[in-house]
């Protein structure tokens, strides 16, 4: 066992479980690639640090300097990450969240010592970016790192998450992940299909209008500018639709098996059943899905042990992840 001299050295190089078993289609071998190993418990582990990082080398950010405030945005993952990478780097974190966000979300950001901004719960994560991006101009000062423009997103998936998948499962056939930032899939995505052009990359996303913890649609009028300027039109082979009562089926499934994975991971594993079952017979295949976190935060929503329709209904109201 290696020693870390930090905690942040812990980000990364996440494990590949296959959960075959799952796959109604012999031919198509099934792999979930565990984010919430990462020390914050996300996939936005490795975008926080990046994005921080990549401010210091700019001289945007000052290791050391005091009163430094870093703003974003965040109805996910990425503002535990930044938090937890804030509160090891000495800087000052304020995240603009949705009202409606679930207690774990709350103490979690308080866990690591992170300033609570709130946005109105009905308009979720594009009234938290409205809020930020007002808030970032009336502030200069403070550094707005914005996840869903910051070129070091993707990046970090390219440099890592990529490489990590090639190296574990090289005959891998197709990336299956949600659609939040994009950055996940144009940075992983790209850099398997520049191994492999046959490799396909799927995008799991919600029906306008309901919510999948963690998932966006492009439909709702938000599009993240780095999906547009890095081409995501062209990159993804395909979009599927996954509602919320398909996400938690799949959490429960994903339990079956000994994997403890949040929703929008359930989310992610129904749209890579949903392509194991299209391919043809005797095609053979190997589906890697991204699991962007644990279950640890959604445990008030009653997803494993709850009545699956009313679990349903609450995630109308309250943000889970």
């Amino acid at each position: 066992m290696a020693l870390h001299r930090s905690s942040l050295d812990l980000i990364g190089d996440t494990p590949l479980v296959e959960v075959s078993e799952l796959s109604s289609n012999p031919g198509a071998r099934l792999f979930v690639k565990l984010e919430g190993q990462n020390p914050g418990g996300s996939v936005k582990d490795r975008v926080a640090l990046a994005m921080v990082e990549d401010a210091e080398k700019a001289g945007v950010l000052r290791p050391g300097e005091p009163d430094q405030v870093l703003l974003e945005p965040s109805s996910g993952n990425t503002g535990i990450g930044l938090a937890l990478v804030c509160r090891v780097k000495g800087y000052h974190l304020k995240v603009v969240l949705p009202e409606s966000v679930s207690p774990e979300r709350r103490q979690l950001l308080g866990v690591w010592g992170a300033e609570i901004i709130e946005s109105p719960g009905p308009e979720g994560s594009n009234g938290a970016v409205r809020v930020a991006k007002a808030l970032a101009a009336a502030h200069p000062e403070w550094v707005f790192l914005y996840q869903y423009a910051n070129p070091a997103n993707p990046r970090a998936h390219y440099s890592q998450t990529g490489p990590e998948i090639w190296r574990d499962c090289p005959e891998v056939t197709h990336l299956i992940a949600g659609l939040g930032t994009s950055g996940t899939l144009l940075g992983a995505g790209r850099y398997l299909k520049e191994r492999n052009p046959a490799v396909q990359v799927w995008a799991v996303e919600p029906p306008a209008g309901e919510v999948v913890d963690g998932l966006r649609s492009l439909d709702e009028g938000y599009i993240p500018p780095i999906f547009e300027e890095l081409g995501g039109s062209e990159l993804l082979d395909r979009k599927t639709v996954v509602r919320p009562r398909e996400s938690i089926e799949w959490v429960r499934r994903l339990a079956d098996v000994g994997i403890f994975a949040g929703l929008s991971t359930g989310a992610a594993m129904a749209g890579a059943a949903r392509c194991a079952a299209q391919l043809g017979d005797g095609v053979q295949a190997a589906i890697v899905v991204i699991s962007a976190d644990g279950g640890w935060k959604y445990l008030s929503s009653g997803a494993w042990t709850g009545d699956i329709d009313e679990v349903a209904e609450r995630a109308r109201s309250t943000i889970y992840f």
